[in-house]
C-alpha cells in the first residue's frame, strides 16, 4: 500500500506518539509505525501535531485597514465602530478582497484553517458581503471560511438592517449576526435576538451574536439568547459572543446564568486580545480585565471557542493572524495557568473552535486531511513559545512550511 503523505512520529496534543498516513483529502490511516511507502514524508519525532488553529470571531472586511482614514484616538469600542462608519462608506469590493486576501495568506502560514468572518451588513450595497464571497470561493480549497451577517449598527436601529442581512443570507453567507447591547433600547435589544434566533430556525441556520460586548452589568442578552435558544429548538447552533458584562455582574446572578447557557448548548467566543484593550476605558482601577468567565464556563461545560476578533483595524491597531498569540493572552487574562487550564487554552484555539462552527476536523482515520505540526513538544510549550508552525497540511496537501529561527550566541559564560 502507499500512501500520498505520512507523517511520522508526531505527537498527538493527548500525548498519544503515532503516524498519519493521508490519502487525497482524507486520513487514510493513523498508527504507530505505519510502514507503507508515501510520496512525500514528514518527519515529526518529538513535535506536536494537531488539527489546524481555528479562529471562531473574525471581522476580515475590516482586517489591516488601520489609519483608514484615521487612528482610533480613545482606543475605545464606541470610537472604533464610529471610525468603521465611516470607513464602510469608503469600501470597495476590490479593497476588501485585497485585503481579505493578504490576510488569508498570513492565516495560512500560522496553521490558521478555518475562519468566522462576521461581515456587515448595514450599507445597502453590500460591498463587503459581495468582497468576503468572492474571497470565500477563492480560499476554499485551504481555508474553510464562514461568514456572519451582522448589522453593526443594529438589527433595529439602522434602517433597512434586517432587510440587508436576509439578502446577505441570500446571496449564501452563512450564519446569523446581531448585536442586542447596540440596539435603543434593551427591549430592542431583545427583540433583535428573538428575531435573529427565529429566523435560524426558520431557515436551518446558526447563530452567532456579539452580546453583551461592554462594561455595563446590567447588559443580560444572553439569558434571552439563552432562552430563545431553547424555545426555537436551536441548541447546539447558537453562539453569543465577547459576553464581556459577566466580568461585571453580580454572582447569584451568574449562578443562575451560567447553568441556563450551558443547558441551551450556547457557546462562548471570548476574544481576549480586543478585548483585553477595549474594555474598562470609562475606568481609573481598579480596571476590570475585558473578558467573559472562562473558567467557570468551562467548569459548567459551556464550549468556548478563543476568537481573534480584529487585526490592524479601527478596534485594535495589533495583531500578527496566530491564534497562539490569541491563546496566550487569553491564558493569562483568564488565569488558566494550571497544566490541565493551559492545554484547554490550546484546545479552544483548536478543536473547541473547530466544533463551535460544526467543522469536521479530527486526527482520526476518515476525516479530513487538515492539521499542523508545531516545533513544540505539548500544548503548553506551543503556547509558552508560540512556536513556529513547521508544516501546514489543509485537505491532504502541504500548503506552508516554515523553518525555526535560530539564534547565535556570540559570547560565552
Amino acid at each position: 500500500m502507499s500512501f500520498d503523505l505520512i507523517i511520522r512520529g508526531g505527537t498527538l496534543p493527548d500525548g498519544t506518539v503515532t503516524d498519519i498516513a493521508i490519502t487525497g483529502q482524507t486520513i487514510a490511516d493513523i498508527a504507530p509505525n505505519i510502514t507503507a511507502e508515501a510520496g512525500e514524508v514528514i518527519e515529526a519525532s518529538g513535535k506536536l501535531v494537531s488539527t489546524p488553529f481555528v479562529d471562531p470571531h473574525f471581522h476580515m472586511d475590516a482586517t489591516l485597514s488601520y489609519g483608514i482614514p484615521r487612528i482610533n484616538a480613545s482606543g475605545t469600542l464606541l470610537e472604533g465602530i464610529a471610525l468603521w462608519g465611516e470607513l464602510r462608506e469608503m469600501l470597495t469590493v476590490d479593497a476588501v478582497v485585497d485585503r481579505a486576501l493578504q490576510y488569508c495568506s498570513l492565516a495560512v502560514s500560522k496553521g490558521l484553517l478555518a475562519i468566522r468572518s462576521h461581515v456587515d451588513v448595514t450599507h445597502a450595497g453590500l460591498v463587503g458581503v459581495q468582497g468576503l464571497l468572492e474571497v470565500r470561493e477563492r480560499v476554499k480549497h485551504v481555508i474553510d471560511l464562514q461568514l456572519v451577517a451582522f448589522p453593526q449598527d443594529g438589527w433595529f436601529r439602522s434602517a433597512g438592517a434586517e432587510a440587508n442581512l436576509i439578502r446577505a443570507l441570500d446571496m449564501g453567507v452563512d450564519v446569523i449576526g446581531g448585536i442586542p447591547h447596540f440596539e435603543r433600547t434593551m427591549q430592542a435589544g431583545a427583540d433583535s435576538v428573538r428575531a435573529a434566533c427565529e429566523l435560524a430556525a426558520d431557515r436551518g441556520l446558526m447563530v452567532d451574536l456579539h452580546c453583551d460586548e461592554t462594561d455595563d452589568p446590567m447588559s443580560r442578552h444572553i439569558e434571552t439568547l439563552a432562552a430563545e435558544t431553547l424555545r426555537c429548538g436551536l441548541q447546539g447552533r447558537v453562539a453569543g459572543s465577547h459576553l464581556t458584562s459577566m466580568h461585571s455582574m453580580d454572582n447569584y446572578y451568574v449562578s443562575k446564568l451560567l447553568p441556563l447557557i450551558a443547558e441551551a448548548g450556547v457557546a462562548a467566543i471570548p476574544n481576549p486580545l480586543a478585548n483585553i484593550i477595549l474594555q474598562g476605558r470609562m475606568e481609573t482601577y481598579p480596571k476590570r480585565r475585558g473578558m467573559t468567565r472562562v473558567p467557570e464556563m468551562l467548569a459548567h461545560g459551556i464550549p468556548v471557542g478563543f476568537g481573534q476578533d480584529s487585526m490592524r483595524d479601527p478596534w485594535y491597531p495589533l495583531g500578527t493572524g496566530d491564534m497562539l498569540d490569541v491563546a496566550f493572552m487569553g491564558l493569562h487574562v483568564a488565569q488558566l495557568s494550571s497544566p490541565d487550564q493551559m492545554r484547554s487554552c490550546y484546545h479552544m484555539v483548536t478543536a473547541s473552535s473547530a466544533a463551535i462552527m460544526g467543522l469536521d476536523y479530527g486526527l482520526e482515520k476518515g476525516r479530513v486531511a487538515s492539521l499542523v505540526v508545531v516545533d513544540a513538544a505539548d500544548p503548553i510549550e506551543a503556547i509558552r513559545t508560540r512556536a513556529p508552525r513547521l508544516a501546514v497540511v489543509s485537505k491532504g496537501r502541504v500548503v506552508a512550511r516554515n523553518t525555526p529561527v535560530q539564534g547565535t550566541l556570540t559570547t560565552g559564560w
